[in-house]
């Protein structure tokens, strides 16, 4: 696609980039490989199960107090903030990557280098972010650049599966009114642009009934395992839009048991997952799930004419979705990053990022990738390049920069009316 920077971003980026101090981060942040390569290796032996991130939590506090931030802690939802302050003139920018993994305790981590690869359960996602923060961190310490606004870092804990990206939801109920952009790491490589929000909900549908004996109960009572199932049935019938990408899943069936095989069930249910990249396509489709498991109960009752069939549900993951438009400043501020890094940037039409919230929130944010190659996610066989990553944490560091502001040399890429500087903290 043809893509033109504005000529204010434009500017901008052209005077962050020659400063000094920049350049000498930049050139500190490809000289740190060694160290934010040490950091991975010791951060995904601390296992972090999603809902079950404390150890690790209290691992990335020490790092943010190690490496001088104010204000660490670690919040209800077991995200881990830090906050590197700026000089007060800038727009309050947050910095995030997930703490948690999709690999259960049992499952061993012991990571093997070969054929230049990291082998770990979580090497990746999203160990590879945190230790890219860090390296921002330290980048931005040896360099004493005066950025303009707050820079928050945080570990989010449960983006993970029926997380549903919690603690980044958890993190903007508290801070909203902190935050003027996010910016996310998340997911492989180093030229990737995630702008826009795939929404995600799961649900579970459960239907009840008196139940029985399956000879002695039947025609006396409606069967709740098939309302359910003429339910599933309907649902398979639907059709989604290709444009915006609109998909669903009953991805789990479940009644009854084998010691009561001979009986009508009390409940049956079933879960479902579905997604889109449009909000109105995602509410569309909520309405045709409930439809056809409402249409499901009054044909189960109409035929067996005698008790009425009832179902309940709950929802286990609601993620927002939504779109931004291309030419926001910080969508800019990254492709001008990236090309000035030598890369190709690549704008991705969809994503589910911790960036879906506040982007769902009207909130500028932007998913950049953890840098280099990477295979084999959410497996044991998980690997990423040991070399090869740092410019992960470059674009990161002149994305941060391009947001905040450098104090005395420039203005932040969103202008003055960016939900200007941080009130006072109030942890």
């Amino acid at each position: 696609m043809d893509y033109a920077i504005s000529p204010n971003t434009a500017a901008i980026m052209k005077r962050l980039t020659a400063l000094p101090a920049v350049e000498a981060g930049l050139r500190f942040l490809e000289a740190d490989h060694p160290n934010t390569v040490r950091d991975q290796l010791e951060l995904v032996v601390v296992k972090a199960p999603t809902f079950h991130e404390h150890e690790r939590a209290a691992d990335m506090a020490r790092r943010f107090e190690a490496l001088g931030l104010e204000a660490v802690h670690i919040d209800g939802l077991c995200n881990v903030i830090g906050l590197k302050r700026g000089t007060g003139t800038g727009p309050a920018i947050l910095m995030e990557a997930h703490l948690d993994t999709v690999f259960p305790f049992e499952i061993e981590i012991a990571p093997e280098i070969r054929d230049g690869k990291i082998f770990a359960p979580g090497i990746c996602d999203c160990t590879r972010g945190l230790a890219a923060m860090l390296s921002v961190i330290r980048a931005m310490n040896e360099t004493e650049v005066k950025h303009s606004g707050d820079i928050y870092f945080v570990g989010t804990a449960r983006e993970e599966g029926m997380g549903g990206l919690g603690g980044m939801k958890g993190f903007f109920e508290s801070h909203r009114d902190k935050i003027a952009a996010s910016i996310t790491i998340d997911g492989g490589g180093a030229d990737r642009i995630v702008h826009n929000a795939t929404g995600i909900k799961t649900m579970v549908f459960t239907f009840t009934g008196a139940g029985g004996h399956a000879y002695g109960a039947f025609g006396k009572v409606a069967n709740c395992l098939h309302a359910a199932a003429r339910a599933v049935a309907k649902i398979a019938e639907l059709q989604v839009p290709a444009d915006p990408r609109t998909t669903f899943a009953v991805s789990n069936f479940h009644s009854g048991n084998d010691a009561g095989i001979h009986a009508i069930p009390q409940s049956a249910g079933f879960k479902i997952n579905f997604r889109s990249n449009s909000p109105e396509a995602l509410g569309a489709l909520e309405a045709d799930i409930f439809r056809c498991v409402s249409e499901a109960c009054t044909e189960e009752t109409a035929r067996w004419g005698v008790e009425e069939m009832t179902f309940t549900h709950e929802y286990l993951v609601d993620v927002p979705a939504g779109s931004q438009d291309i030419h926001l400043p910080i969508l800019e501020a990254a492709y001008s990053a990236m090309q000035h890094l030598g890369l190709t940037p690549q704008f991705s039409k969809d994503g589910s990022t911790n960036a879906n919230i506040p982007v769902g929130l009207g909130v500028p944010a932007v998913c950049i990738g953890r840098g280099g190659s990477e295979g084999g996610v959410h497996t044991t066989d998980e690997w990423c390049m040991v070399d090869g990553t740092y410019p992960c944490p470059q674009e990161a560091f002149l994305i941060a920069l391009a947001l905040s502001g450098v104090a005395g040399e420039t203005e932040s890429v969103m202008g003055q009316g960016a939900a200007a500087v941080s009130p006072p903290l109030s942890f």
